[in-house]
């Protein structure tokens, strides 16, 4: 049995002595009558002794993958360290966010709960995670990994356990040896395709910015420049730098020969690739799975051509600072989570390269090996909160470049402008409605929160409204605020909430009407 550590036992006794001054008062153990030995006149004795009552609860968020390896640990845990240890399964990683966003506030949030690095920004704006100090443990993680859950304030504030970027998957009947440019795989896409072999060289999966980043970045381009300290600058987008540009301008001569489908898909783009009509395609580790049981022969990349970089991804522990079992919660990362028994069930669970050194070398699983060499110089997502306001205005102005309907430079330009007017404030205020019909109203794609065309705007009542011409057909849509989805309100009326949904079964104009108090929308149809 695993012996308590001297500073598992310090932190636990700080923990009770916190409790204690907070209000709770534990029985002192000395107050416990103390063990009998049997006579013989004593009625028989119990078979077992009952447990003894938990010192203190650990509660911890995770998500569905995650919760039963976390649940595992409880009993064990509470034998050893009596604190009972409580997993509760939120589903996707996504729903911890949003839910710990609402209960941590009001003091009903987790001890620890599991998330992404990408969202400390906004974490660490809203005061929602406690910073950490991983003492000698520090030196057993990748620090790469350590790295993305460091803030622009130099203070670590998770504990990783995984990472994941996409890789370069190529078809190994159709392709000998991996491309070392962007522009050989363009060639042998093409060779391919006048053999009557393959129907394109390879396809993007929707969400362009991040599914071909290694293509943006080989080219020159960068989401966010860095200050002299390393922090990442919000005030240096690159989006529209001559590097970015011209990667969408060779994406753009691509789709016009017929190598690349002009359609950024995920169904698509894994089709072709799967069923051999395109011998390369650019994914994460997230779809191995449904890559292995396609069938396609295939092998990943241990790099990306003319050294393109990726954006990767850390996975890890989020302690709740308004927990009062805050020491506890710390400790019981450094000293029962941060060992490589519980790193090594993480990754086997997860599918993912291990954030743990020694897991990350007895790696035997070759697909991700070589997605953790091809992401050597992957590029943390940018942790700051502006990133959420690249997303969906990068993703429209590269799809409006590859379709056609603006250049290269024209596109990116006008995206990156969108980008810098939210990060400065300038669409605070704005109430919008992001949705698959934006497209016919004058935005430059769907599901864009800073589109101009899709603003309502406030009655003397205090109502927003917008009326639209719509074609036929099924939409969705919700309401985000100031021209981007950090405050967005779904169909319950609920931040992050389900999309509202509308069916027509003819063209009509349709009127939307916001209701700000209730955070809900109203549909008239004419």
């Amino acid at each position: 049995m695993k012996k308590i550590t001297p500073v598992f036992a310090l932190i636990l006794l700080m923990s009770l002595v916190l409790s204690a001054c907070g209000g709770g008062t534990p029985t002192p153990a000395a107050t416990q009558p103390p063990a009998q030995e049997p006579t013989a006149t004593a009625p028989e004795a119990p078979t077992s002794a009952p447990a003894a009552e938990p010192l203190e609860t650990l509660i911890i968020w995770a998500d569905d993958t995650r919760t039963p390896i976390l649940q595992g640990l409880a009993e064990a845990f509470q034998a050893e360290y009596n604190v009972k240890l409580v997993v509760e399964d939120l589903g996707v990683v996504q729903d911890i966010r949003s839910q710990a966003i609402i209960a941590i506030p009001a003091g009903k949030g987790p001890d620890i709960y599991l998330g992404v690095h990408d969202w400390l920004g906004a974490l660490v704006a809203s005061g929602l995670v406690a910073p950490l100090d991983l003492g000698d443990k520090q030196e057993a993680f990748v620090p790469s990994a350590l790295e993305a859950f460091t803030y622009t304030d130099g203070k670590l504030y998770g504990m990783p356990y995984a990472t994941e970027n996409i890789g370069l998957f190529y078809n190994t009947e159709l392709v000998q040896t991996p491309p070392q440019t962007w522009d050989e795989l363009l060639e042998i896409g093409r060779q391919l395709k006048a053999a009557g072999k393959v129907e394109y060289a390879t396809a993007i999966s929707s969400g362009a910015l991040y599914n071909a980043l290694p293509i943006w970045t080989a080219k020159g381009g960068y989401i966010f420049g860095k200050t002299e300290s390393g922090a990442w600058n919000p005030q240096d987008v690159g989006i529209d730098s001559q590097g970015f540009i011209d990667g969408v301008a060779w994406v753009r001569a691509a789709v016009e020969e017929g190598l690349i489908p002009e359609t950024f898909d995920y169904e698509t783009a894994h089709s072709l690739f799967e069923t051999g009509k395109a011998p390369f395609l650019m994914a994460g580790p997230w779809a191995l799975d449904r890559i292995r049981k396609s069938g396609v022969p295939y092998a990943i990349a241990t790099s990306f051509p003319d050294n393109g970089a990726p954006f990767s991804g850390v996975q890890g522990f989020f302690v709740n600072p308004y927990s009062k079992n805050v020491l506890l919660a710390q400790a019981f990362l450094t000293e029962y989570i941060a060992t490589e028994d519980m790193m090594m069930q993480l990754y086997k669970s997860g599918n993912r390269p291990s954030a743990f050194k020694s897991v990350l070398e007895k790696t035997d699983d070759p697909d991700l090996k070589a997605m953790g060499q091809a992401g050597i110089n992957a590029i943390p997502m940018p942790n700051i909160p502006e990133m959420g306001s690249v997303w969906t205005a990068a993703d429209n102005g590269i799809t409006l470049a590859v379709t056609g309907k603006m250049t290269p430079e024209e596109a990116m330009k006008d995206a990156a402008k969108q980008i810098r007017d939210l990060i400065a404030g300038a669409l605070a205020g704005m109430v919008n409605l992001p949705g698959t019909w934006q497209d016919q109203v004058g935005c430059g794609g769907t599901w864009d929160p800073a589109c101009q065309a899709s603003a309502m705007k406030k009655g003397d009542d205090g109502l927003y409204r917008l009326t639209v011409n719509l074609k036929a057909g099924s939409y969705e849509y919700k309401v985000a605020l100031d021209g981007a989805w950090t405050v967005n309100y779904g169909s319950d009326g609920k931040q992050d909430g389900p999309n509202y949904k509308l069916d027509l079964t003819a063209d009509a104009k349709v009127t939307f009407v916001y209701d700000p108090n209730t955070r809900l929308v109203t549909v008239t149809i004419e």
